[in-house]
């Protein structure tokens, strides 16, 4: 029986943790961080394609539980005028994604899967995994599910292309209530002036949720995430700004993307989720490309004998949606 080392404890290498346990194939999670992941006070929606990924390893339950549904959105100017309304496709489901992170990890360990957290790799050679610890694993495949600046993408291919700047700043903020009397479980998107925002009320959490994403020369690294937000909504006429500046907790990062990956794998290494092709947020895909990447390399693993050809089926069903999808995302953030 092959044992499988996950490098990774996001949605992508926990999604894949399940799905391989789901086919019967026993796997380890390691993850760097010592609890939850980057990124963790951000909030993002599971469309239907990954929430129908989930069923197919029984977790759709488990995010249900931990999430709002997302029905509608609503397309507004920068003066707050009504572009455009559409239904959300069912069962699209919203959440922060410390959310995601511990209700997956947690239904991963309920069925027995190892998950590690403070353990940052380092390198991998002939089935032995490294980590930053000084401690080791083994195992007859690794999976690099490591995220946008993942190092089993160099150990894959020293020479794969580094994550292209996508010229925004993602912001994402929480405000108490719902001072500006949204519909509940709506999205509202505005183009405004100089950033796009998104808002929403999630029935029974008690908060707006919002999100900017602000034009900027360069990355910032550690940027000044609330005066940027606050800044490019200054100007227009909709509630953002406000909600912006009685935000209670505000995180940001700087966004970037790959188009394409040369080598997804190599001898017996394999990428998903945004080790093997990370989106910019505007199409909502990123979990749900992560999760149908963990069930179909599962999936590939279980029906193929040797690793190179299922890694090869693998390959064949996913690269081709999911550059489609990056290309596609990138469109809409540069609108």
């Amino acid at each position: 029986m092959r044992r499988v080392i996950i490098a990774g404890g996001g949605v992508a290498g926990t999604a894949t943790a399940l799905a391989l346990h789901h086919a019967g194939i026993e796997s380890a999670v390691y993850e760097a961080h010592e609890s939850g992941g980057a990124d963790a006070g951000a909030f993002l929606t599971v469309m239907p394609n990954g929430m129908a990924g989930l069923d197919t390893i029984d977790a759709a339950d488990a995010v249900t539980a931990v999430s709002y549904p997302a029905r509608t959105v609503t397309l507004l100017d920068d003066t707050g005028q009504r572009l455009g309304h559409r239904p959300i496709d069912a069962p699209s489901r919203s959440l922060t994604r410390a959310a995601l992170y511990r209700a997956l990890q947690e239904l991963a360990v309920a069925r027995g899967i190892p998950v590690h957290h403070g353990k940052r790799m380092t390198g991998a050679d002939g089935g032995v995994v490294t980590f930053a610890d000084g401690t080791t694993a083994s195992g007859d495949v690794l999976v690099g599910a490591d995220g946008i600046h993942s190092r089993t993408r160099r150990l894959i291919d020293p020479d794969a292309p580094e994550p292209r700047w996508a010229g925004q700043h993602v912001i994402y903020g929480y405000t108490p209530g719902n001072p500006a009397g949204l519909d509940l479980d709506e999205y509202y998107m505005i183009r405004g002036k100089r950033g796009f925002f998104g808002l929403t009320v999630p029935d029974g959490d008690g908060r707006t949720w919002w999100f900017a994403r602000v034009p900027g020369s360069g990355p910032l690294h550690d940027g000044p995430w609330r005066q940027l937000a606050l800044d490019a909504s200054r100007e227009d006429s909709t509630p953002a700004h406000d909600l912006i500046a009685a935000s209670e907790r505000v995180v940001g990062g700087d966004s970037f993307d790959i188009p394409t990956t040369p080598h997804w794998h190599g001898g017996s290494m394999v990428l998903t989720g945004d080790a093997a092709h990370a989106a910019v947020p505007a199409a909502a895909q990123g979990a749900s490309m992560a999760i149908e990447d963990a069930v179909a390399l599962a999936t590939a693993l279980r029906e193929h004998d040797e690793i190179k050809d299922a890694f090869l089926a693998y390959e064949q069903r996913r690269r081709a949606e999911t550059e489609e999808t990056v290309a596609a995302s990138s469109r809409m953030g540069s609108a």
